[in-house]
């Protein structure tokens, strides 16, 4: 009787252990495509649709390299085999200041995916230039952050100001 309650849980566990190794990705596949595709969609969207509607010269910029890096990206995630009509997208938008930091977070994070070590030697030299085209990306994106920034520390001094004199 002690021995059916024994044999049991060890003949479950033989069945299980063959299905969790078979669940494993193949290897040579990169499997972070895929979120990169969706990190830079999103940094791409949240630098073309800016809340005062101005999208200046470092912008489009920025979003060429991404458009860029994306079609390296689709490129090489088609020949690794995986999906890349699969668009999940972002459920939350960030304010005015916000957006411009979640971009350079999204293009640093799709960097980080992209960058992962490939086993499949055809993808290699797409993936290469995905990489400096989100790096590109990466500068141009943290140079607008920064000129935003700082005008809308000015916008926020002179406010100040106006609002003390008239105060006073």
């Amino acid at each position: 009787m002690k021995i059916r309650f024994l044999l049991l849980p060890a003949l479950a566990l033989a069945f299980l252990v063959p299905g969790l190794a078979s669940a494993q990705p193949a290897p040579g596949r990169h499997p972070a495509y895929l979120h990169a595709l969706t990190d830079l969609r999103d940094a791409r969207w949240f630098l073309e649709h800016s809340p005062d509607g101005y999208v200046g010269e470092r912008e489009h910029d920025a979003i060429t390299h991404i458009d860029r890096a994306i079609d390296r990206v689709q490129r090489a995630a088609y020949y690794d085999g995986k999906n890349v009509y699969d668009h999940p997208r972002e459920d939350a938008y960030p304010d005015a200041r916000g957006r411009l930091r979640r971009v350079s977070e999204l293009l640093r994070k799709a960097r980080a995916d992209v960058a992962m070590p490939e086993d499949n030697y055809d993808v290699r030299e797409l993936q290469f230039h995905a990489v400096e085209n989100i790096d590109t990306a990466i500068r141009l994106a943290e140079a607008v952050m920064v000129d935003r920034e700082r005008a809308w520390e000015q916008r926020d001094r002179d406010r100040d100001r106006d609002a003390d004199r008239d105060r006073r």
